[in-house]
């Protein structure tokens, strides 16, 4: 289920890492956000330190926070000779571009040459072939490019106009070809090709009849499952191989969630995360012949799991990640849970994870990091216990000079329990603050503990941040996610109330000075919090949110159509819920707003049209309200290009002083 839900409206791209934007390498040995779980009185330490220390907090230029970083995405070759990462390049506007190195060597090399849009993210196809991807100007037409290590051959595999290309299998066994989802035959749909590395060939593995929303491979590379959606309904197909028809082995509601992760390591059977007969999503294997959950492999009583670990090298699972203030591990695999227990000893008070093995799994990538850390890349030799600095993403921040998140709860007015994160200012009293209020995106998507560059950057100016998993957040099984369908603007806007009166009854939270800032749904609970609590915030900041739920969902981009009957019955539907939609549009009850409203956009964001802050804008100087407003021509759904974020912030930061501080 929320496979296909974080389609549509998740968070705009992150400020802090460029790699944060590629990073869902899904049934890989790592999860970015994975932190070991402190305490109850470990956490209780850092609130107090955080409260009541004297240490002076050290003003950090803006820059600081939100330039691209000195390196980051660090992935090893399949032998494991060769490192390949991405760093801005100086003479290309500081883009950030591809470089690759040997291990036995300080040279370093640029194969990749963007100069007008940084690179999202890359993967290595052999031991001398990489391929990255790209769109232009944020409208998430991606496209795949490959190029050789010494930086030769560059080939653009899909040089379609408005196509959006999808990767369904990099096929690591098979340095030549990858399976590829691309909607050139149907804006809508996206058909299942076999795409050749080196020359850009194509040939058609499956066409979708119209329904298909996904395309998964076995462990040789078969094409062997589809997932259809109908809008309500999802069904998986299945076929033995290649030369036989899809065949639909199960059905479920949209809200029942059977997520294929991966093929058994026999071929015969699938890995799932599955919440059918039940509130939290477990993972199970999956019989294919009966359409059925089989084995229980891992519950959680709390909190929806939904990732495995394995080794492809050994043929087993190794463990499974699952998050609930912090994310956590449970390795099934001695041999993997020694590995992490040597790397932890050598990496100690933070948390670490493997971001890539080579082929032989003799080698890795490590990253550490915590909520005051950026982020530290290192190379690791498991056969010689050797352990090597590779780069810290950020080497201008002082973990010394960020402060602490604190994992929260409290209760809605309903009694549901909130669970959230608050970041209060170095050296600050904790009392009486000053408030930045930072719903996340989505909706159906959640906040994560851990490093956060706009979180510790407004904590730098001397705010406190506060972050909640409102209702409908995920992670938190499918009660609370249900919560949420047609509450825009209600319920799942008064958690968020719901949390700032905590923090002022709570004495954290100065009435008087408290901001409400979002990206994506985030900007449509701050027109929300603006609109239906006008005396609750000083100003607010929409960063590419929603204003006016008609036109969204008149709007959508073409390839969410299979979406349209999910999104009607979990938002509303234009003519049935008129009356809903129209009280939960800011646009709709822009008289309501009294507070000043920064508000900031990318001309091509093809998520949240112009548009939805065009009207808003509008409406706003018509009574007027103060409404800065900041359109980036050369960007989509959030802003990418450093200098554009630079831009954004530095506006932010004079708007939050002109009505916070002064």
């Amino acid at each position: 289920m929320y496979k296909y839900l974080i389609l549509f409206l998740i968070t705009a791209f992150s400020c802090s890492t460029l790699f944060e934007s590629f990073k869902e390498e899904l049934n890989k040995d790592f999860d970015e956000n994975a932190i070991n779980n402190y305490s109850e009185k470990e956490e209780l330490n850092i609130f107090n330190d955080n409260k009541m220390n004297n240490k002076e907090r050290v003003k950090i230029p803006l820059e600081d926070f939100f330039k691209n970083p000195e390196k980051s995405s660090f992935k090893i070759s399949p032998n494991g000779l060769f490192i390949a990462y991405m760093k801005p390049w100086e003479d290309g506007n500081r883009m950030m571009n591809i470089y690759v190195k040997s291990m036995d060597s300080n040279d370093e090399l640029r194969i990749t040459n963007a100069s007008e849009r940084s690179i999202y993210g890359f993967f290595w196809l052999s031991n001398n072939r990489i391929a990255f991807i790209q769109d232009k100007g944020g409208d998430e037409n991606f496209r795949i490019y490959a190029v050789d290590t010494d930086g030769n051959n560059e080939v653009n595999l899909t040089p379609f106009d408005n196509v959006q290309s999808q990767i369904i299998d990099d096929l690591d066994d098979n340095p030549n070809f990858m399976i590829v989802g691309l909607n050139i035959r149907n804006p809508q749909i996206h058909d299942a090709y076999r795409l050749n590395v080196n020359s850009g060939e194509l040939t058609m593995l499956a066409e979708n009849p119209g329904n298909i929303s996904s395309w998964m491979t076995d462990n040789n590379g078969v094409l062997r499952i589809a997932t259809t959606s109908d809008g309500v309904n999802t069904s998986i197909l299945y076929r033995e191989d290649e030369t036989k028809e899809f065949k639909s082995i199960l059905t479920t509601n949209f809200k029942e969630s059977v997520n294929p992760l991966f093929f058994t390591f026999d071929n015969n059977e699938l890995y799932v995360s599955s919440n059918r007969g039940r509130d939290k999503s477990a993972i199970y294997t999956f019989d294919l012949k009966n359409g059925k959950e089989n084995k229980l492999i891992f519950e959680h009583p709390d909190v929806d799991v939904y990732s495995l670990m394995r080794s492809k090298k050994r043929k087993i699972i190794t463990g499974v990640i699952y998050t609930t203030d912090k994310t956590q591990r449970v390795f099934f695999d001695s041999e993997r849970e020694l590995i992490q227990k040597k790397i932890e000893e050598k990496i100690p008070n933070f948390d670490v994870a493997i971001s890539s093995f080579n082929k032989e799994e003799t080698k890795a990538i490590v990253v550490s990091y915590s909520d005051k850390s950026r982020g530290t890349y290192y190379y690791y030799d498991l056969d010689n216990d050797n352990l090597v600095k590779l780069a810290d993403l950020s080497p201008w921040l002082n973990e010394n000079d960020m402060a602490s998140m604190l994992p929260i709860s409290y209760k809605s007015r309903d009694g549901l329990t909130i669970n959230g994160y608050l970041t209060l200012p170095v050296g600050s009293s904790g009392k009486n603050l000053p408030i930045v209020v930072n719903p996340h995106g989505g909706p159906w998507a959640r906040d994560y503990w851990g490093f956060n560059s706009e979180v510790q950057y407004l904590a730098n100016q001397g705010y406190a941040v506060f972050q909640m998993n409102f209702r409908g957040s995920t992670g938190y099984g499918r009660k609370f996610w249900e919560l949420s369908f047609k509450q825009w603007g209600k319920t799942m806007q008064d958690d968020i109330t719901d949390g700032v009166n905590w923090l002022i009854n709570e004495g954290i939270a100065d009435p008087e000075r408290i901001a409400i800032y979002g990206a994506s749904y985030g900007g449509y609970a701050t027109l929300a919090g603006l609109t239906f609590t006008p005396d609750l915030y000083a100003c607010g900041v929409d960063y590419v949110g929603v204003s006016n739920l008609f036109t969204f969902i008149e709007t959508i981009p073409p390839y969410w159509e299979l979406y349209r009957q999910m999104l009607y019955e979990m938002v509303g539907h234009p003519e049935d819920d008129k009356v809903l939609l129209t009280e939960g549009s800011p646009a709709l009850n822009v008289e309501k707003i009294k507070s000043p409203l920064f508000i900031a956009q990318g001309a091509n964001d093809p998520r949240v049209k112009k548009s939805e802050s065009d009207q808003m804008v509008e409406a706003l100087k018509e009574q007027g309200v103060d409404v800065p407003y900041m359109i980036k021509d050369n960007e989509g759904h959030g802003f990418y290009n450093e200098e554009n974020r630079f831009d954004f912030y530095r506006e932010m930061t004079e708007f939050l002083e002109k009505y916070l501080k002064n």
